[in-house]
């Protein structure tokens, strides 16, 4: 069975504040919300300052539970790789002469 809860006389510098939120992690409002609201009842308390797994609000199947926690964030493909680099990874010989994905898509977009 689902609620539906209400919040009413939301400051708009607030509701801002939200959306913005919500538009970082890629969520709708109420997706942020629902984020929000599972983290503050969570039996852990370290998870009410992590950001968590979006819930599903768009169809009938989002009765089922929410999916863990899972931090979520930004890093530049720069910072992945050195980290990937660090961990000792190393492309395969075959890949180097590739060209890169910006490079492919460079080249479609001047053609035009």
């Amino acid at each position: 069975m689902h609620l539906n809860l209400s919040i009413k006389g939301v400051p708009e510098p607030l509701a801002e504040r939200l959306r913005r939120r919500a538009e970082r992690n890629h969520r709708s409002l109420q997706g942020e919300l629902m984020a929000i609201i599972e983290a503050a009842a969570s039996d852990d308390p370290d998870a009410a300052h992590a950001k968590s797994e979006p819930a599903d609000t768009s169809s009938p199947r989002s009765a089922a539970p929410a999916l863990a926690a899972r931090p979520q964030g930004w890093k530049t493909v720069d910072q992945l790789l050195a980290e990937r680099r660090a961990s000792g990874w190393k492309a395969h010989p075959s890949l180097t002469d590739l060209p890169l994905g910006a490079d492919i898509v460079r080249v479609d977009r001047d053609s035009r």
